[in-house]
């Protein structure tokens, strides 16, 4: 299983940290982001990463270099010359992604089982698998029920459930023929793409762990979730 690690994006959301480090490698406890989600990958079966880069690329690059041989699994580098969104740069990989493969953000931190993904969307009819996560956002009035121009209930602040794209992917190599070259394309639109075509999307509701490491907040919860689920993954 060979796997993409988009990891292009700015970062505009964790400055000023960004200014200076490209998100990937923000630390970690005693890793960083990227190098979390390699080790991971490599513990449920990958056997190659691509790591998509663009902001900051030759940063990133030094930086594996210096520690490549440390991870145990091939780590590739795949630069684009302007920004191609979600999907362009994995274009830039076709002649290397001939089976099934795994495409996932930069800046997630994940227990899911990768290899039961992986054997999930092989037993599906569709070239796109999306993983989901189930989340709750706190709401922070009381919702009125009523009947009519009378009160039947009050309930205090209640969650909101909401299922969203975790950032996590299996394509097959025909999703090739849909993303346009040497342009800014997006996981979103490729979804759309298939939907309107009448092309099947398969999804797959993920129970595990899971954060995205967008916003300055996030980064500080993920250093608590270092301790609690990836501290065992050493270099």
């Amino acid at each position: 299983m060979k796997a993409v690690i988009l990891a292009g994006g700015l970062g505009s959301r964790l400055k000023p940290f960004t200014e200076v480090i490209p998100k990937p490698l923000l630390p970690i406890g005693e890793s960083s982001v990227l190098e979390i989600e390699i080790l991971c990958l490599k513990k449920y079966g990958v056997t190659e990463i691509f790591v998509a880069t663009n902001f900051m690329s030759e940063y990133v690059e030094t930086f594996f270099a210096k520690h490549q041989k440390k991870y145990g699994i091939p780590v590739n580098f795949s630069k684009e010359d302007k920004p191609l969104g979600t999907c362009g740069p994995i274009k830039l990989l076709k002649d290397k992604l001939t089976e099934p493969f795994l495409l996932m953000n930069g800046d997630i931190l994940t227990t899911l089982d990768f290899s039961k993904l992986y054997s999930f969307a092989l037993t599906n009819d569709t070239d796109l698998t999306v993983v989901t996560k189930e989340i709750e956002t706190p709401f922070h009035f009381g919702k009125v029920i009523s009947d009519g121009h009378y009160l039947s209930g009050v309930q205090e602040k209640p969650d909101f459930k909401f299922e969203i794209l975790a950032g996590i992917y299996i394509l097959k190599p025909p999703v090739f023929e849909l993303i346009p070259d040497d342009t800014y394309y997006g996981i979103d639109t490729l979804i759309k793409d298939m939907l309107n075509k009448k092309r099947k999307v398969a999804k797959y509701l993920m129970k595990e762990y899971w954060l995205d490491i967008g916003q300055i907040e996030d980064y500080k919860i993920a250093q608590d979730a270092y301790k609690k689920h990836f501290d065992y993954l050493k270099l």
